[in-house]
């Protein structure tokens, strides 16, 4: 059986790019429980809380129950669920799951396959990162689900997924000078750019293009902000501030809050804007809540 293949192909809802992350952090939080006791059962009443924080942490900002994947993913033959009564789950609603005392892990096939290649595990672990998250969440997603993953143990996964475009980051750092979209950052050592990178603005991972009218030059704090909802694109191209967010510090005042209704920094002309395709589904799909009005001056 082909792993990899089976969990880049997990039965996720979609419509029109509607992100369902539901099954992929299940499956993440279930493999660095594995990690951490290979026996263990995961009981839906002791892990719904770290479940509804993922998934408010990573997910879409419409409310959502873990109770979904927990019971759905086991159509997808990587999870099984039993109850006091036995094998088989009792639904997909939460008092159906709380009150049969439901208890999930990793199916039979799949566990005996992890330990027998302790490899796999890493491996099957980057085919969910790279198919549902940008790169600048996998590490504090690995965090968040208590997975520790070795660099040798996630090469070689080009047949499940599709190649990046390596031209993809000197052609927007190039549209936008160097500079920070959000804040004009423009750090340099000598000639190379430092702490500038090319954000996807419709993710990657949702076939979001590697063109130059879907990225932005954005310095990793901003990058990092932007890919958690933070922040993101207004009618305009004016910048969006979630008022989820919350910081006290000055620091934050002054580079996250007072950014709201700021224009973009760039690009130079000639060089295509951010498509509004792209611009849309970010709101809809990453951005937090609703943004913050621009502060008088």
């Amino acid at each position: 059986m082909d792993w990899l293949e089976r969990t880049a192909k997990l039965r996720q809802w979609t419509r029109s790019g509607t992100r369902a992350p539901h099954k992929p952090l299940l499956f993440l939080y279930a493999l660095g429980r594995f990690q951490q006791d290979a026996d263990g059962e995961l009981r839906y009443g002791a892990v719904e809380e770290d479940l509804k924080q993922l998934l408010a942490e990573y997910g879409p900002s419409n409310r959502t129950t873990p109770a979904y994947p927990f019971h759905h993913l086991v159509s997808d033959g990587v999870w099984e669920v039993r109850t006091d009564r036995g094998p088989g789950s009792p639904g997909s609603r939460v008092r159906e799951l709380r009150a049969a005392g439901a208890a999930g892990q990793l199916a039979p096939e799949l566990r005996l396959a992890l330990r027998r290649e302790p490899s796999l595990l890493g491996r099957v672990a980057r085919v969910l990162l790279d198919l549902n998250f940008p790169p600048s969440l996998h590490g504090e997603l690995c965090e968040a689900v208590g997975l520790e993953l070795e660099p040798a143990e996630t090469a070689g996964l080009s047949a499940v997924r599709r190649q990046r475009d390596r031209r993809m980051r000197e052609l927007v750092l190039t549209a936008y000078e160097y500079r920070c979209a959000f804040c004009g950052y423009d750090g340099s050592i000598g000639a190379v750019p430092v702490g500038l990178e090319a954000a996807h603005v419709r993710w990657w991972a949702f076939d979001g293009p590697d063109d130059v009218d879907n990225g932005l030059c954005l310095c990793s704090l901003h990058h990092k902000l932007f890919d958690k909802g933070v922040l993101g694109l207004g009618e305009g191209h004016r910048i969006l501030v979630s008022q989820s967010f919350v910081g006290r510090s000055n620091a934050a005042r002054r580079h996250v809050i007072a950014l709201a209704g700021r224009p973009l920094v760039g690009p130079q002309p000639g060089s295509r804007r951010i498509a509004a395709a792209h611009r849309s589904w970010h709101t809809s799909q990453v951005f937090h809540g609703v943004p913050r009005p621009a502060p008088v001056s």
